[in-house]
């Protein structure tokens, strides 16, 4: 936004944070830290609450109410107990800290967090304000009803605005760093807008997209920044994208070892098992072998989450197996573990040119998506289907969606080698 050294004729800019997914793991407090208070019933009804809202059936509104309902009896300290274990985002200090020696207002808004909880962290962070949720408190113990403007459809907006004259500033001193649809109201009255690993709709209408250590972020705010700086890929993204295009090898283990739907068992008896080393993982115990891979092959911001991406890649493998003949299944297997692959590596390390209707994918790394995908689907198919799969696998990648890609590029290429082409 400014250049460091020019910050004494203008300190008082402003930066809105979202909470969680941003500066905390997204639904870590929801989820596994208070499966420890409620149990596992209420953990699996927090569980179905939260795929109902995203999937769309419920308002956020609802949700959370229904959500607190279940947490009611637990008491203010349960709640600041639960909340001082759980990690910070890798970064998050780092962007505090420089933020606050420029001379940065910095403002903490969650729709999820009780706002003593968003207070706490703001006094550790040394955040200006901090807003969440207001709780119904009686003796002690949550009555499991909430309020307050977070809830409403535009409420972050409304406190943003308030933000804003309280500081005598104007929505062109204002950036906002988010992650979800939810802040979409606050990018109204924001002159920069930053997601942060957003949903679909948040990178369509962010500036800049973001994903790793939040510290990525601060040459977007202090450097005025024209793009996301390109970075060498790291350990761990070498080792996830390593197993992505690895991916690759399992038509030929069928086609060569085992019968298809004997690998399709196999593939889901892992991911049983990887869900199962996700759950101790984050309650600090390693399961043997997939909690090593999953520490040595997540990014940053999924160490303290549930990591979901290996579920719809194996998801994603054993669905084109299953529902297409051999040949077309195979091709889009090739498609997905090459071309989205080797899109990731070449958009992180090459890529300058982003699609202005995905800020989280670049024209680079889709053309050389575009061309791995179709030379490893002429394994399978001849070169005019090739060329027509890895065009629709490629241009589903940099589509902003609510799927994941690992199901999406699979399913839509497949789909299209068997039924058109």
């Amino acid at each position: 936004m400014i250049d460091e050294g020019k910050t004494q004729s203008k300190i008082n800019r402003l930066i809105v944070f979202d909470v969680e997914g941003v500066l905390v793991p997204k639904r870590r407090y929801l989820l596994f830290e208070t499966a420890r208070k409620v149990g596992l019933w209420g953990f699996i009804k927090i569980v179905v609450v939260g795929v109902l809202y995203e999937i769309g059936l419920l308002s956020l509104e609802s949700t959370l109410k229904k959500v607190f309902m279940v947490l009611r009896g637990l008491t203010v300290d349960d709640l600041l107990q639960l909340h001082k274990e759980i990690p910070l985002m890798p970064g998050a200090e780092e962007v505090f800290e420089k933020l606050n020696k420029i001379g940065y207002k910095t403002a903490l808004v969650s729709s999820g967090l009780p706002k003593l909880l968003v207070e706490d962290l703001a006094a550790r962070l040394g955040a200006d304000y901090a807003f969440g949720l207001e709780i119904e408190v009686a003796k002690g113990r949550l009555t499991g009803e909430i309020g307050g403007d977070v809830l409403k459809p535009n409420g972050k907006a409304m406190i943003l605005k308030e933000i804003l004259e309280k500081e005598g500033l104007s929505s062109q001193d204002c950036a906002v760093v988010a992650d979800d649809l939810n802040n979409l109201p606050m990018f109204a009255l924001s002159k920069l807008r930053i997601g942060y690993n957003p949903d679909f709709l948040l990178s369509a209408k962010s500036d800049f997209v973001v994903r790793g250590d939040l510290s990525e972020i601060l040459p977007i705010l202090t450097e005025n920044a024209l793009r996301v700086p390109s970075y060498s890929l790291s350990r761990s993204e070498t080792i996830r994208e390593t197993i992505h295009i690895g991916g690759f090898l399992v038509p030929f283990i069928c086609i060569y070892l085992l019968e298809r739907y004997l690998v399709v068992l196999l593939m889901l008896l892992i991911t049983s098992f990887y869900i199962a080393s996700e759950v101790v993982r984050l309650r600090g115990i390693n399961f043997p072998v997939f909690s090593t891979i999953t520490w040595k092959a997540a990014n940053k911001p999924e160490y303290y989450e549930f990591t979901t991406a290996p579920i719809s890649f194996a998801l994603g493998i054993a669905l084109s197996l299953i529902l297409f003949p051999a040949p077309y299944g195979y091709a889009s297997i090739a498609i997905l573990t090459l071309g989205d692959g080797f899109a990731t590596i070449f958009g992180r390390k090459f890529g300058k040119v982003a699609f202005s209707f995905n800020k989280g994918k670049n024209v680079e790394g889709s053309v050389f998506g575009f061309i791995f995908a179709f030379v490893g689907a002429m394994f399978f198919v001849d070169p005019v289907k090739a060329l027509g799969g890895a065009a629709v696998g490629m241009l589903v990648e940099c589509l902003p969606s609510p799927l994941s890609d690992n199901l999406t590029i699979p399913l839509a290429s497949g789909l299209v080698l068997t039924l058109i082409l």
